[in-house]
């Protein structure tokens, strides 16, 4: 089946900017990441291909061959994608420092073993935890105290998994080593390849007795307090590692990472658009019309807002820094302040009479100069 085109999977023309083609795929990296859906292939299939589609568009360099060949341009013979689309979530998992600032995995990588120089050096699981945060604690960043059940190393043992007082040898069927190496005959012929050792579990050495408390694993389930350090700025999907803090490696080892994955809590009154704030102001006929001053809504409180005479409905006020800071520390976003006017939908005959009067005036009539500059101003918002 053929693939689909790149621009039209992030949804962007080809002329499109680098920054748009990066705000796009953090859009699709938000909505289709696995951890948001559990469960749901398409997501996942998603989530792949909108990562696929920015591996290519945000290097200059794939992106002017695909623009000139394709796929063709960028497959594996091409040196371009993931090795031609074959990709995994660790693959993509990799490719997202640059999308939500320094300090931040991206949506964070896996846990398990990491391989070296031959030797294998054992790492626990990391862990994943979700951490609601409000307007305000983003705003100003904060502490999170979180309890977590997660692996330990043994008390009691020291991690060894051995009793106390135990000896090991050395392991018969690895010597040592953790590993075997097995031969298979392949279309190319014979090939080597290093598995980990079944009579040991890759640890080299076999233990006579083993501890009664971890049952030789090393490790013990418990509960822990992690406290852990949000920055201002981090929105909806972001995740933040906290190294060290996942499930400790069986035996001795480096632990795993606290994965922490940041959720929003909507405000009751403003809207986030990134680092920008919005809140619907709906005015009376009266104010718009007279002018005036009313509150209205910030992360740090109520705040006091002129309305000029004649405001028309549509007309947008911005108060500078009231928005949210960068969680990169490039600057802070303002509110903006979309104003609407309430049309009265029940009058008595006397608000009738009043307004069928104000009507008759030729003050209150719209010129065509008005109308222009009105029906201008709503083209500009949907453009």
């Amino acid at each position: 089946m053929s693939k689909r085109d790149y621009y039209e999977i992030l949804e962007v023309s080809k002329s499109a900017s680098a920054d748009e083609i990066k705000k796009a795929y953090r859009k699709k990296a938000i909505k289709f990441h696995p951890d948001k859906n559990p469960g749901d292939k398409k997501s996942e299939e998603n989530f792949k291909e909108a990562a696929e589609a920015y591996e290519v568009l945000s290097d200059p360099d794939k992106r002017q061959r695909y623009d000139q060949f394709g796929h063709a341009g960028v497959g594996s013979a091409a040196g371009g994608g993931f090795n031609g689309g074959n990709m995994n979530m660790e693959d993509i998992f990799s490719h997202f420092g640059d999308i939500f600032g320094g300090h931040f995995g991206g949506f964070g990588g896996f846990g398990g073993s990491q391989r070296g120089g031959g030797q294998r050096v054992r790492k626990g699981s990391d862990l994943r935890v979700k951490v609601k945060l409000n307007l305000a604690e983003i705003a100003a960043g904060v502490e999170k105290k979180i309890k977590v059940k997660k692996y330990v190393a043994c008390s009691h043992c020291n991690s060894t998994g051995a009793a106390h007082g135990s000896s090991s040898s050395t392991c018969p069927t690895c010597n040592g080593q953790g590993r075997v190496m097995r031969v298979q005959q392949t279309i190319l012929g014979q090939m080597q390849t290093a598995a980990e050792c079944p009579t040991c579990g890759g640890d080299g050495k076999i233990i006579k007795e083993k501890c009664t408390h971890c049952s030789g694993e090393g490790i013990v389930r418990e509960d822990e307090v992690i406290t852990i350090n949000i920055p201002a700025g981090v929105m909806e999907g972001m995740q933040l590692s906290v190294n060290g803090k996942g499930n400790a490696a069986r035996r001795g080892g480096s632990n795993g990472d606290l994965l922490v994955l940041v959720e929003e809590e909507p405000h009751p009154e403003l809207i986030r658009d990134e680092n920008d704030l919005i809140y619907n102001l709906l005015l009376t006929v009266p104010m718009a019309t007279l002018g005036g001053s009313v509150e209205v809504p910030t992360v740090e409180g109520k705040v006091k807002v002129t309305i000029a005479p004649g405001t028309q409905p549509g007309k947008v006020l911005r108060l500078r820094g009231k928005g949210l800071p960068s969680v990169n520390r490039y600057g802070t976003g303002d509110l903006l302040v979309n104003i609407g006017v309430y049309i009265p939908e029940n009058l008595n005959k006397d608000e009738k009479a009043a307004i069928e009067k104000l009507g008759k005036s030729d003050n209150v009539k719209p010129n065509a100069a008005a109308s222009r500059n009105f029906f201008a101003h709503f083209r500009n918002m949907f453009e």
